[in-house]
């Protein structure tokens, strides 16, 4: 079977001769590499499901009162992530979860409510975040949501002195503090709990080696969360089954609207223009500018351009604590543009910031785009984003396609799988370590998938058979007409997410998708949906072919199929003109139209089921 090829995008794969030995050696070096990293997790996983961790009760009429002061609407997505996360610290097996879901999508408020129950029974909460200012941010965040509860909300960071970090831990080990949000600093060896119930890690993959072993150590029997901004694609989701568990929220928030996305030529009007209408609406802008060696000159222009604008101006040259502080002023409001390197792109959550200009756009990749517009739009307010680009005849092609599907892709929901696609690589790369990295690059995405899922359930002892994709040959008019979907690469696409479905439930889905996206399908289009639908049930029978013929379909099963013979013979009695031949290949007569067929083998595969 071909497999499309997802790489890392940083180098155009080595192409292997046809039949060769240089594949297969490729697959089985990479097989071997993903057993290690399979049976390392595998371990923790098991070790962790042998040892007991507390079990929390269920929920009370206070952790009821605090998820009603939510000032939103949950989304299905947030629900169920709820729910699975309360199942897992109600259960005595300590919890390891990880929380997938696009920039403020509203992760925060699933640990919000594990730390609240947490709390609620006598639990400490170690909350870990990659910087600084975040911390700040979490702990703003915190306290306002347990205001009016027993529960005391504290941070270690060096925006604290050293006696009032002192005075935290010491408090925090003797359990006079509930919460406490920090940095690695929280990692540190002069800092203990009382009686740790929860961490919850933010961006875990954004801490080094070090760090990673502490919280490893810090994880023995208590329940941990860890959260992700970076899309963990489904087939990966499929391909870890069983041995992490995973939660995704891929719906935006209610009122969340879609960010306009302008493409621009550099034109000091229109940046004067977009900054002083921001402004007028009391709210903030990014400008992202790539290039520090100009950075001061950028601030000079823009001074000009809209001198009653305050502009600070942040790189990642400048000291950590000049960078901290000007972050954080800009956070609290003291500046109207923050004019940045993309030092941005994993930054803060600020609804008030919701307009974007990026510089030389054409400069960046899909998926640092796509991450840099999701600054914006993080409120119900209409958010923009202007790329920056010169003349259109300076433009590349390659950054032309890659500028018009981030304006095409402006939707919410299929903007977050665009970047899912486009993060491939890198979201896997995150997920299972720097050296699976490159063993991905080494036979593409789709292919380390399914190696991984068969090498898992190899470990756990589960009997992994030859996989049987079903040929299906009824002679029926079956394709995306170029009319109904003119571009090819769409086309293309879509073929093969209609191939690669797992299931009924998953095809329906893309069939409604696509009926939303482009229309009533055509009738040539609704066969092939109808045609994937019977090869799925073929393919759990282990059906080898179906082929019409001479109005007779002949139907070969696989040597190890479920479907035992005395099931057939009998259907064969019941049928006329059905038979059996020795080597096990059914016939039996259909209709001439192209429906009988259809319905004729739709029928005769459900009733071996």
């Amino acid at each position: 079977m071909v497999q499309r090829y997802s790489g890392s995008g940083e180098r155009l794969p080595k192409l292997d001769r046809l039949g060769g030995v240089t594949w297969e050696r490729t697959k089985r070096k990479v097989r071997r590499a993903m057993r290690d990293m399979a049976e390392e997790l595998l371990h923790l996983y098991a070790a962790r499901k042998a040892s007991s961790g507390h079990a929390f009760s269920p929920d009370t009429p206070w952790q009821r009162e605090f998820e009603d002061a939510f000032p939103y609407e949950e989304t299905p997505d947030q629900q169920r992530a709820i729910a699975e996360v309360k199942s897992d610290m109600e259960s005595p097996l300590p919890m390891d979860r990880l929380l997938c879901g696009d920039v403020g999508f509203g992760k925060t408020e699933v640990a919000l409510r594990a730390a609240f129950k947490a709390v609620m029974e006598g639990k400490q909460v170690a909350v870990l975040v990659p910087t600084t200012v975040l911390t700040t941010q979490h702990l703003a965040t915190f306290r306002e949501r347990f205001a009016g509860f027993p529960a005391r909300v504290e941070m270690l960071s060096r925006f604290r002195t050293v006696a009032e970090q002192r005075g935290v831990a010491k408090d925090l080990e003797a359990g006079k503090v509930d919460v406490i949000i920090g940095t690695h600093r929280l990692l540190s060896k002069d800092v203990g709990f009382k009686d740790l119930g929860l961490l919850v890690v933010d961006e875990e993959q954004r801490f080094g080696v070090a760090a990673k072993e502490r919280i490893k150590h810090l994880k023995k029997n208590v329940d941990v969360l860890a959260m992700s901004a970076t899309p963990i694609p489904r087939t990966l989701q499929l391909s870890l089954a069983g041995i992490r568990d995973l939660s995704v929220i891929e719906t935006p928030p209610k009122n969340r609207l879609a960010i306009q996305t302008h493409i621009i030529p550099f034109r000091a009007g229109v940046i004067a223009t977009s900054i002083r209408n921001e402004m007028k609406r009391g709210g903030q802008v990014y400008f992202v500018h790539n290039r520090v060696e100009s950075i001061a000159s950028m601030a000079a222009l823009l001074r000009r351009l809209a001198p009653e604008a305050r502009i600070a101006v942040a790189h990642g040259q400048m000291g950590e604590k000049d960078l901290e502080r000007t972050m954080l002023s800009f956070l609290q409001g003291e500046h109207d543009v923050l004019l940045s390197t993309t030092i941005i792109e994993n930054g803060l959550d600020i609804p008030r910031v919701n307009t974007i200009l990026v510089n030389r756009a054409d400069r960046f990749g899909l998926s640092q785009l796509y991450q840099l517009r999701g600054r914006v739009g993080r409120s119900d307010r209409r958010a923009y984003a202007y790329l920056l680009v010169p003349p259109r005849t300076a433009l590349t092609p390659v950054a032309r396609k890659r500028l018009k599907s981030l304006q095409e892709f402006s939707d919410l929901g299929s903007g977050f799988r665009i970047a899912a696609m486009d993060l491939e690589i890198r979201g896997a790369g995150n997920f299972l370590g720097a050296e699976q990295h490159g063993h991905i690059a080494a036979v593409g995405f789709e292919t380390y998938s399914r190696l991984l899922e068969r090498t898992v359930q190899e470990l756990k002892g589960e009997t992994v058979l030859p996989e049987v994709r079903t040929a299906l040959n009824l002679k029926l008019d079956v394709r995306i007409p170029d009319e109904y979907l003119p571009d090819f690469n769409q086309r293309l696409s879509l073929y093969k997410s209609i191939s690669s479905a797992q299931d009924r439930e998953e095809l329906e889905r893309i069939q409604s998708e696509t009926r939303d996206k482009y229309g009533k399908i055509p009738p040539q289009g609704e066969r092939l949906f109808t045609l994937a639908g019977l090869k799925l049930l073929a393919e759990r029978l282990r059906v080898a072919s179906v082929d019409y013929t001479q109005e007779r379909v002949l139907v070969r099963f696989a040597p190890d199929s479920p479907v035992p013979p005395q099931r057939l013979i009998e259907m064969v009695a019941r049928s006329r003109g059905a038979s059996l031949s020795p080597e096990g290949v059914l016939r039996f007569p259909v209709g001439v139209r192209e429906e009988d067929r259809v319905n004729a083998v739709r029928e005769f595969l459900k009733a071996l089921l």
